[in-house]
């Protein structure tokens, strides 16, 4: 043993065997939600008799529109069964179309958001859309929790603001881990410049090198930007041994890039943000991986989440990426409204540390009925849902997250490895 000290195999190793600690950890501490049922509240008088005014901004439109349908799917999940509980928070939901920085639907829908009295916001999608919305939310009393802004300077970002999704921190230290114990030594990575990228990259350069390993080339873009080839080139002429694309849709273009530039595409890694099947892509990636958060939802969920969305006339979901995550943010609000006793975004936001069970000694529990029997009893309690164990912190994040690692097969589907 004492011939590996120092060695970057033993490097990797250690990285490899402290990410697997701690998935052992936040495994052993989620649990699984069972599938709630409508009730009619029992005898007792709800604590609270709450309308809660809430919206959803999420992407219908944009880059990011193949996340939407999971995230809405969550929210009205979640909106269904605590209005159907009839346990003393009725839920009026409006939804707003985020788009993305370049067709700004954000600010249309947001205003209409804001003109229908919401107090309570599940969105946005995108760290870069937050960024720009979360100062005029915070001025109208608008707590917002976003089921899937990873950026790594979020943390405190305001006092109305939580999110369900883990530090991109983490996301970086799992990719670049796998990076190495795929026995990598080179990396280029091509990223999009906005706090999303930025803090994907910085976190998988960091992490990779600390292995042992070198990142031979780094290039940016911008969102909007439809051409990628001076990126690919740099990235193509540092021959690395593997490439990390961090981006959004813009996957779909820069993949035949690289492929067309000499670079093997069964060792691109991906991120959340574009770890989608790929069935119509002309190029082959079969053997490259990928990450995203979340744990793995049990079946008795994911048929929840189509039923509902297929109710509406819509395609059975093809992916639940942050579906729970978005779920879990109703829930919390939800929760939040019942405890203070109030639709007020400020008082909903004081409850949120302790119902989640990041301060207080609450009772488990891992449904909204569940949950809000407790409440109604004059107990506190300690949410766990779908997402993992959320737990925020005194920076509103999550303390407890689950991030999967997935490979990609025949027909460029992917599936979860680890």
């Amino acid at each position: 043993m004492n011939a590996l000290k120092g060695s970057r195999a033993a490097r990797v190793f250690a990285g490899i065997a402290l990410v697997s600690a701690s998935a052992l950890v936040i495994a052993g501490c989620a649990s699984t939600p069972a599938t709630e049922k409508p009730t009619d509240g029992g005898d007792k008088k709800p604590a609270a008799d709450v309308t809660l005014k809430m919206g959803s901004l999420l992407p219908s439109s944009g880059t990011l529109a193949f996340l939407d349908p999971p995230m809405e799917a969550g929210v009205q999940l979640a909106v269904k069964q605590v209005n159907d509980a009839k346990l003393g928070v009725t839920i009026e939901l409006s939804k707003g179309d985020e788009g993305d920085l370049d067709n700004k639907a954000y600010e249309t829908s947001m205003n209409k958001l804001q003109s229908e009295g919401i107090t309570t916001l599940v969105g946005a999608a995108s760290s870069g859309v937050t960024k720009l919305i979360v100062d005029g939310n915070t001025s109208a009393g608008i707590l917002a929790i976003s089921p899937s802004n990873t950026g790594v300077a979020f943390a405190g970002l305001s006092p109305l603001y939580f999110r369900t999704a883990p530090s991109d921190a983490l996301q970086g230290e799992v990719l670049a881990n796998t990076i190495a114990q795929d026995k990598h030594k080179t990396l280029g990575i091509i990223y999009q410049n906005d706090p999303y990228g930025q803090g994907l990259e910085g976190a998988i350069k960091q992490v990779f090198e600390s292995t042992g390993g070198k990142v031979v080339a780094e290039a940016s873009y911008n969102q909007g930007d439809g051409q990628f080839n001076a990126q690919v080139s740099e990235v193509a002429a540092a021959k690395p041994d593997a490439v990390a694309v961090v981006s959004y849709d813009q996957f779909v273009t820069i993949a035949p890039l690289l492929k067309n530039a000499g670079i093997d595409t069964s060792s691109l890694y991906l991120v959340d943000g574009n770890l989608v099947d790929y069935p119509d892509l002309p190029v082959d990636l079969t053997g490259s991986k990928g990450t995203k958060a979340g744990a793995e939802l049990p079946d008795s969920f994911v048929k929840d989440l189509n039923d509902v969305w297929t109710s509406q006339g819509n395609k059975d979901l093809t992916s639940q990426t942050y579906s729970a995550e978005a779920y879990d943010a109703v829930i919390l609000m939800a929760l939040g409204a019942l405890q203070a006793n109030s639709d007020k975004g400020a008082d909903i936001a004081d409850q949120l540390i302790e119902i989640s069970g990041g301060s207080g000694d609450g009772e488990k529990c891992t449904s909204f009925v569940d949950c809000a029997k407790l409440i109604n009893d004059g107990k506190k309690v300690d949410y766990d849902g779908f997402s993992g164990d959320v737990t925020f912190d005194e920076d509103h994040d999550p303390q407890g997250a689950a991030m999967g690692v997935y490979e990609y097969g025949e027909g460029n589907t992917f599936k979860r490895i680890s």
